[in-house]
């Protein structure tokens, strides 16, 4: 294809991946330009750095999912700041709320989702969203605290068409993964037929959600070839459209 892909989300650093060099090669022989690496913990920030660092076309973010939220320190919000300093770190995040695994955490997890947007803005990098069953305060704590000043990821989206377009409203990016290709996915075919292009990024969620044809195997990097295709046949065009303009989007958001 003549246009470039990016991998807008994608957990490399996760023991799956002991043959790196070949995924990434995969992943470019698949199209795929760039691929950025969002951490989870603390124990993982170091990692994603140094696989970043270690390839050209690799980028990363850091931050505390929401389900590590009650075992956050401020020491870790610390070394977010130290280490975003990193050419290599283009955002903060994945960092959000989750009320699927678990809603004992919730007030932590509100704290500690501010916490990452302030940082967010101060270093003025994008923010990775993960939103879980808590769209309305997930919602609620973006549009109080961000107006513009930062990119605004919705990571593997998973709300309704109405969702994701009051999203739009605000300029946050709406990122699709393996999920549109599933069959049964009306919701999600709904909202990449009908959302602006211009909104869209694209996302493995690798490990994860691996989509057709490979569904049910390890994901990797080189499959967001899949999602773009998928998308490009639920709106009818071209997927060198698709391509170019979610990698335009990317490039934007992220800065790279």
């Amino acid at each position: 294809m003549s246009d470039f892909l990016v991998d807008t989300h994608s957990h490399l650093d996760l023991p799956d991946y002991a043959d790196l060099d070949e995924i990434i090669l995969s992943a470019k022989n698949f199209g795929v330009e760039k691929i950025i690496i969002p951490s989870v913990d603390r124990n993982s920030f170091e990692k994603v750095i140094e696989i970043s660092t270690n390839y050209e076309n690799v980028y990363c973010a850091l931050g505390i999912h929401p389900t590590e939220s009650q075992n956050s320190t401020d020491e870790d919000f610390e070394k977010i700041l130290e280490l975003s300093s990193n050419s290599k770190v283009v955002a903060i995040g994945e960092c959000g709320l989750d009320y699927y695994w678990d809603k004992t955490h919730v007030v932590e997890q509100k704290k500690v989702f501010l916490k990452q947007i302030e940082i967010a803005k101060d270093l003025k990098k994008a923010l990775i969203v993960h939103d879980r069953e808590a769209h309305k305060d997930c919602f609620d704590i973006l549009t109080q605290n961000v107006q513009g000043e930062i990119s605004v990821i919705m990571h593997c989206f998973s709300g309704s068409l109405e969702f994701a377009q009051e999203c739009i409203k605000k300029g946050f990016y709406i990122s699709l993964g393996g999920v549109v290709t599933f069959k049964n996915a009306k919701k999600v075919h709904e909202i990449a037929k009908n959302i602006p292009l211009e909104s869209l990024l694209l996302e493995t969620d690798a490990p994860y959600l691996t989509p057709e044809p490979y569904r049910g195997k390890r994901n990797e990097p080189a499959y967001v070839k899949f999602v773009a295709e998928k998308i490009a046949e639920l709106r009818g065009i071209a997927l060198e459209e698709v391509a170019q303009i979610t990698t335009q989007n990317a490039r934007k958001a992220f800065r790279i």
